[in-house]
């Protein structure tokens, strides 16, 4: 589950302790707290998918398009697919561990199909 991912320049974490999201542009030397709210959820799992970052919550799947300074829900249908366990690039496809089984995506995590 990746908890730390690299974004241009910095490097981005979940801080699992106080459920924010923090920025780095000292290779880890010093954090900065970049997002603190908690309507998401808690953060479990970070993915960078181009230009945006993917972030599994206990809420559902969330998309941030700014380097995680907020994010916007992405797939929040919890009752269908379960819970967001972590998430992987897979070519022109990504993958969803979640509590109700594995899952794919071919539209940026809008909707999933079960693998």
């Amino acid at each position: 589950m990746p908890q730390l991912i690299n974004i241009g320049q910095g490097l981005l974490r979940i801080n699992t302790t106080k459920n924010t999201i923090e920025y780095s542009q000292t290779g880890g030397r010093s954090w900065v707290t970049r997002c603190n709210s908690t309507s998401y959820g808690t953060f479990i799992d970070l993915l960078q998918v181009g230009r945006e970052i993917l972030a599994c919550t206990r809420k559902g799947l969330y998309v941030s398009q700014n380097d995680g300074r907020s994010f916007s829900p992405r797939c929040t249908n919890t009752s269908s697919y379960g819970d967001f366990l972590n998430l992987q690039e897979n070519g022109n496809e990504l993958l969803a561990n979640t509590t109700k089984g594995l899952y794919y995506s071919r539209n940026e995590g809008r909707s999933w199909v079960t693998r």
